[in-house]
């Protein structure tokens, strides 16, 4: 048969992986005989003139920074063609071979046993099936659908909820709702101080960017990495800005426990702070600040509201403990010297704090006070005002564009459900919740949980004391799960718990698991049913790139590049075939094309306003244009700033609340959110301290971070970046192991060497790594990304992937606030012994008889014993 010649071609795709809403990091991806050969950065200019584009422009000094004239994705964005092409990819439908619908289940095995080849026929005749029995022997919510999360930048192929779509028009479901994961802390905490804001953070913000650039002489990077994190979502262009700050002469400050990437090039001072015990840090700047008359008493008086029981506790005169920086340094680790000396540099200059999303500082036990206080500190000194804000370095605050409602793509302030330009459900709220912090609870208790706050990214402040119960009652339709849908199956690698989710989804509450992904990895290996999906190279979309770090908002036409790997389908695709055997397809699809579906959206955004549809699809994509009077929009808390009485923060007061009376009134038990932040030493959720006892067993604080070569739990398989050591560490038995940083003094006491195969471990199991003995981590201190791939040498208890959220608390971050807590906890380092090895090999040989690509990992073979290529 003659091969079919295809057409070379050029086209565009936004290369974020952090597609909940809206695209980044634009690439041009060169296609040739079919087959992707190149990914590229953007030209802006590939159909526009430069004149043509009105843009933005920063000046401080004489200097000058505005846009580049092409894209700045990461580099794993434009490796991403190894992921399209990784041997791990799911090629067909596939069933687990020891589960039968109509017979034995054995959920005891999920995890362990492997996969066989079916049909998307028997694969969609099953799902269906199993959805009207379901239905009929515990009704609709009974059923979880699991659509959150991140994911490649898609619009109508989204992989965030189309199964919603399709069970919402049968009766409903249970949904899975995502807590803000990298803003727990803004979110529980500092709303409480400043109000309603963007998962928690400062809103407004329009302009803190410029503000910044023009005013401030300090920032400080406070858990903060603006050479990692941006990679996955915006690009580089973060870590551009940091050189431009340099170059202004802006001192710039890193707390953080490690030596990271944006410290070790950008970092004036590095502060080295033991993970999660900021609190203590800040209350003792706060106290060199009342002590030695270093903040703006007027503000305060004016604009803020409990300074005075702020006052009585800071000082000890609450509780007999003046928080002394001698008294922070012994929970902190930073020298009495440092923190008199950061303390009075804050107060003398003017001082901006930056962050990108979360991490250390944000997501660990209690990371609520963290928050709280960094408002705070940030009140004491004139919040709002010339070069004071409080940053998401450039996702937030970058000039606005002509044709985007202020300066990000939803208001937070209105009292609507987050509308957003994505074809499918996954704002479609149902009366049935579940936090997605809470899923492994949910599923073993034999009571029913409840909770306070959804966790929803998008609730108003009021949610959080809102009282939740699951399941709801029988009389509204209540029921447990049995049933999970999931189209992000990522829960065990990168949310809290890891072991105890394992072990949950192999209960037999839990009849059936459908997933729906492009690789056969991390949860995927406990479902029951296997549907392959495509990547964003082999669909045809539409997509919004105007997340605010992006340098040029844009629409862009991205057209498929390459045809389905395999029998991989969309995302919508799958649920249309589903759908077909429910007799649901025309309400699914309304009888529309994938451009029918185009031009809807482009509608949807009010795009006729914007660019002719003729001319978007001519040209691919639309520039916005920076508005002409960007600069007059008032910066972050300006108004406040000048005029607290006329404009009023969406808090009870008005005020920035140092004391919050909703929290008194609402928790007045709470010993770990009271109404002012504290420093929380302990409580009964969490016990993760060096002061604790289980220190003598577990005498390491484990920091976990947002990853360096991947973006939360993808890209784990990209031959070109496994080659980095700080990537993958080799091991002698041809496995390469995540990379674990420890201290050469830490190591030295525990007999490592570099590239020796450690455990971590402590009471929730054991997870292997490579060690990367290194100065640039604190001693008292390990290190590893969050989202390694899973590889269970014995499940529940024994990873071998370096998935370190297996051996993370199970515990929400706080009694009343269900975000996780990932980071900041006990664990003890060993240096892993031959015969341990030898036993685990005798013990459990399918572990490690998996099929393994020695430069990508897991193969898609390593699970699939029945089926042909």
């Amino acid at each position: 048969m003659a091969k079919i010649k295809t057409k070379d071609k050029t086209v565009l795709r936004s290369l974020g992986l952090g597609g909940f809403f809206g695209g980044g990091s634009e690439g041009m991806v060169d296609v040739k005989d079919g087959k992707i050969v190149r990914i590229r950065p953007m030209k802006y200019g590939w159909k526009y003139k430069k004149e043509e584009v009105r843009q933005w422009k920063m000046e401080r000094d004489g200097k000058f920074i505005e846009p580049t004239w092409k894209s700045l994705p990461g580099p794993f964005s434009l490796a991403y063609k190894k992921r399209v092409y990784s041997p791990n990819r799911i090629k067909y439908p596939l069933k687990r071979v020891d589960w039968d619908p109509n017979g034995e289940r054995n959920p005891q095995n999920r995890g362990k046993s492997k996969y066989k080849r079916i049909s998307w026929d028997e694969a969609t005749d099953i799902v269906a099936g199993e959805i009207k029995r379901i239905h009929k022997e515990y009704g609709p919510y009974a059923i979880l659908m699991q659509g959150d999360g991140h994911g490649e930048c898609k619009t109508i192929n989204t992989p965030h909820g189309h199964s919603g779509t399709l069970l919402d028009r049968l009766g409903g479901f249970t949904i899975q709702v995502r807590n803000p994961d990298s803003w727990e802390g803004w979110y529980w905490g500092a709303k409480h101080v400043w109000g309603q804001g963007v998962q928690g953070n400062m809103w407004p913000a329009a302009n803190i960017v410029n503000d910044t650039t023009e005013h401030a002489e300090m920032v400080l990077f406070w858990g903060c990495d603006p050479e990692t994190t941006p990679w996955g979502f915006t690009g580089q262009f973060p870590s551009r800005l940091c050189y431009f700050w340099a170059e202004c002469g802006i001192k710039q400050v890193y707390i953080c426990p490690d030596l990271n990437y944006g410290a070790a090039v950008h970092a004036d001072k590095w502060i080295p702070v033991l993970p999660n015990t900021d609190a203590a840090l800040q209350l003792a700047i706060i106290y060199v600040w009342i002590t030695e008359n270093l903040y703006n008493k007027e503000y305060v008086a004016t604009h803020a509201v409990g300074m005075d029981k702020i006052e009585e506790y800071v000082l000890g005169r609450e509780d007999g403990v003046p928080k002394t920086p001698a008294w922070a340094s012994k929970k902190c680790g930073v020298p009495e010297w440092t923190i008199k000396a950061l303390a009075r540099e804050f107060g003398k200059k003017i001082t901006s704090i930056a962050h990108y999303f979360g991490g250390g500082f944000i997501r660990g036990p209690y990371s609520h006070e963290n928050a709280r206080l960094e408002v705070i500190m940030l009140g004491m000194q004139g919040l709002g005002g010339p070069g004071v804000h409080h940053h998401q370095l450039t996702y937030f605050g970058m000039p606005r564009k002509d044709g985007l409602a202020g300066t990000f793509f939803w208001n937070p302030e209105i009292e609507e459900r987050l509308s957003v330009p994505v074809m499918s459900s996954v704002t479609a709220w149902q009366e049935q919740v579940i936090p997605k912090t809470l899923i492994h609870k949910a599923i073993e208790s034999d009571e029913p949980i409840t909770f306070f706050g959804t966790g929803a990214i998008e609730a108003l402040v009021k949610d959080q004391f809102n009282e939740y119960t699951y399941p709801i009652p029988k009389e509204k339709g209540g029921s447990e799960i049995h049933m999970m849908w999931t189209d992000t199956p990522c829960r065990i690698t990168c949310w809290n718990g890891g072991n105890e989710t394992e072990l949950a989804m192999r209960n037999p509450k839990i009849e059936t698991i459908v997933a729906q992904h492009p690789w056969l990895e991390n949860d995927c290996i406990y479902a029951d049913i296997i549907f392959p999906v495509n990547t964003y190279m082999e669909v045809d979309d539409i997509l919004t790139n105007i997340r605010q770090g992006t340098m040029q908002p844009n629409i862009m036409i991205a057209d498929k590049a390459i045809e389905p790997v395999g029998e991989s389908k969309s995302d919508f695709e799958v649920v249309v075939e589903v759908a077909k055997k429910l007799g649901l397809e025309q309400e699914l699809t309304e009888g529309l094309t994938v451009f029918d579906m185009q031009k809807k959206v482009w509608g949807y955004m009010g795009g006729e306003n914007l660019v002719p549809w003729e001319q978007l699809k001519e040209k691919k994509y639309w520039m916005y244009n920076t508005a002409e009077n960007w600069k007059d929009d008032p910066p972050g808390f300006r108004q406040f700033y000048e005029d607290p009485e006329n404009n009023k923060l969406p808090t009870p007061s008005g005020k920035l609340e140092f004391y919050s009376e909703s929290l008194a009134k609402a928790f007045p038990n709470d010993l770990e959110r009271p109404p002012i932040p504290k420093w929380i030493e302990k409580s009964a959720m969490h016990d993760e301290r060096l002061s604790s006892h289980r220190a003598k067993m577990f005498p390491l604080i484990l920091m976990s971070n947002h990853g360096r070569w991947r973006v939360h739990s993808q890209c784990d398989d990209i031959t070109w970046t496994r080659e980095a050591p700080t990537c993958k560490v080799l091991g002698p038995d041809g496995y390469k192991y995540e990379p674990m940083w420890i201290n050469p003094r830490e190591a030295e006491k525990r007999g490592i060497k570099n590239g020796d195969i450690v455990k971590m471990y402590n009471e929730r199991g054991i997870v292997l790594f490579g060690a990367y003995v290194t100065e640039r981590l604190r001693e008292g201190v390990v290190y590893a990304d969050h989202g390694a791939r899973h590889d269970p040498i014995k499940t529940g208890e024994i990873e071998r992937g370096g998935a370190i959220n297996t051996i993370s608390p199970a515990g929400i971050t706080s009694e009343n606030c269900v975000g996780q807590a990932t980071t900041a906890y006990l664990v003890q380092v060993e240096k892993l012994k031959g015969e341990e090895m030898d036993r685990w090999r005798r013990e459990y040989p399918e572990a490690f008889q998996r099929e393994y690509d020695h430069a990508a990992g897991l193969r898609f073979d390593a699970w699939v014993v029945e089926g042909d290529e």
